[in-house]
Parts: structure tokens; sequence; C-alpha cells
């Protein structure tokens, strides 16, 4: 199996990918190899990456809130009754927020960015435009992640194994020795993981490192071993997304 992590940003220059194989050692262990690790990543090149992989992780959102549309649509057209649904803070948060932003953020305690509301936005239109080219070549891929693409979270990922996943993002000092921290812990706790001389470079970028936690989560949701959405919230995901929590712990991916 090899599945596909993406970092996705608005711009690629803080894209980054990172494909890992998955298969058994001589003992018939399972075990994983990080066999490509990029930065400054273009659409053509996760389109590409997404047609010689199994299972696709992309951390940004695959979708806006259902509650948007019809807000967007009745001011365009000067229709008062589908805004004025949506008057005060309880009417703004659907509109900011998906159901599975919510459903995340009861089963972690972390508040994803609204995809409508924040910079995750100019992301979320690129991942848009991505899926579409996808699409062209592959066939439409269900935004729930029932297909080959599936939204991931790998802040949620990492608290859901154990990590402490806070401090780590940016180009200080501080941020470079909690990403260095946060690397050398993984490796501890996943010795069936070969880096393959990717270190250095995972603990100088944490877009890097986000991609390879992506692609982890990615083996995750191909085995089945994420919170897949139930009857209340599966035609939400199937419309706005839906974030792949795992279920089981970092041992369990390799098997």
């Amino acid at each position: 199996m090899r599945t596909l992590g993406v970092d996705l940003a608005a711009a690629t220059k803080k894209t980054a990918a990172a494909v890992i194989e998955w298969d058994l050692d001589s003992r018939g262990r399972g075990r994983a190899t990080l066999v490509h690790l990029a930065l400054d990543v273009d659409d053509q090149t996760i389109v590409d990456l997404f047609g010689t992989s199994d299972m696709t992780g992309v951390d940004c959102p695959v979708g806006w809130p259902d509650a948007l549309v019809p807000f967007l649509t009745g001011h365009l057209d000067n229709v008062a009754a589908p805004v004025l649904e949506y008057d005060g803070i309880a009417g703004r948060r659907l509109l900011a927020y998906r159901d599975t932003d919510r459903f995340c953020t009861a089963r972690t305690g972390l508040i994803p960015l609204s995809v409508s509301a924040d910079r995750l936005a100019h992301p979320a239109m690129r991942c848009a435009v991505i899926q579409a080219k996808i699409a062209a070549l592959h066939g439409p891929q269900s935004r729930d992640g029932s297909g080959r693409l599936a939204e991931v979270y790998p802040a949620a990922s990492l608290k859901i194994w154990g990590f402490n996943g806070r401090g780590y993002k940016g180009r200080g000092t501080q941020e470079s020795e909690r990403l260095g921290v946060l690397l050398e812990a993984l490796r501890e706790q996943a010795p069936w993981l070969d880096l393959a001389g990717y270190e250095a470079r995972l603990a100088a970028s944490d877009d890097l490192f986000d991609a390879v936690v992506a692609s982890l989560t990615a083996r995750a949701v191909a085995r089945r071993r994420t919170l897949l959405p139930d009857e209340a919230h599966a035609q939400a995901a199937r419309s706005e997304g839906w974030i792949h929590l795992p279920s089981c712990g970092l041992s369990g991916l390799p098997d």
C-alpha cells in the first residue's frame, strides 16, 4: 500500500507531500518506509502522486458548510428569508463551521479553523480545484473519505496518538526545538517507520512533518480505523467533508 499525505497551503512554497509505502519485513511484521518527501508542491504533482497512491490524506477542508450556500444565494438575489435564518451568533456559527468541525471539537477539544471565515478559505479554494483535476482523471472522490481521498487533521491525529502537538509551527528557535522533540517522540513510538534519511528535513519544516502525519492518518483511513460518520452525520459528510480521526493507536497502523 502507498499512502500520500498533503499539507496543503494556498501557495505552493508552503505545500508539502509525503508518500509512505507499507509492507511486511522478513518476519512478517508490518513496516513503513517514507519514500517521497517534497516541499513547494504544485497542483499537478499532487494529482500525479494521487494517481500512484492507494489513499491520500489532505490537511485541508474539502468542502464548505451546507448553510453557507443558501445564505450567499439569498444575499446575491436580495431574498431576505434565507439570510435572516442565520441571524445572530448561533446562525453565524453554522455558516462558519461544518458538522465535522463540531464533531472534531467534541471528540478532541480542538477547534478547527473555519473554512468560510478564516484564512483557511484560501487553501480550501485551491483544494476544490485540485479535487476537480483529480476527478477529471480518476473520477470524483466522495468528500466523506469513502473513496481514495480523505480529509485529515494532523493536530488531532497527534493528540489522539498521545503526542503534544502544540507550539511546533513556526520558524522561531522555540518552535524548532519543539518540532525536534516531536519528531524524536514519533521515531520512538513508531520504530516500524523508516524515515529513510529525511530526518533533518523533517526537523526543519513543520509543513513536511505535517505531511508525514497526514500520510500516516491516510493509512488509518485505508484500514478503516478512523471514526466514520454515523447516520446523523452521513449526509453532511458527503457534502461538507469529514475529518478522519484515528480510532486506533499509532502502533495499530502497520498491521
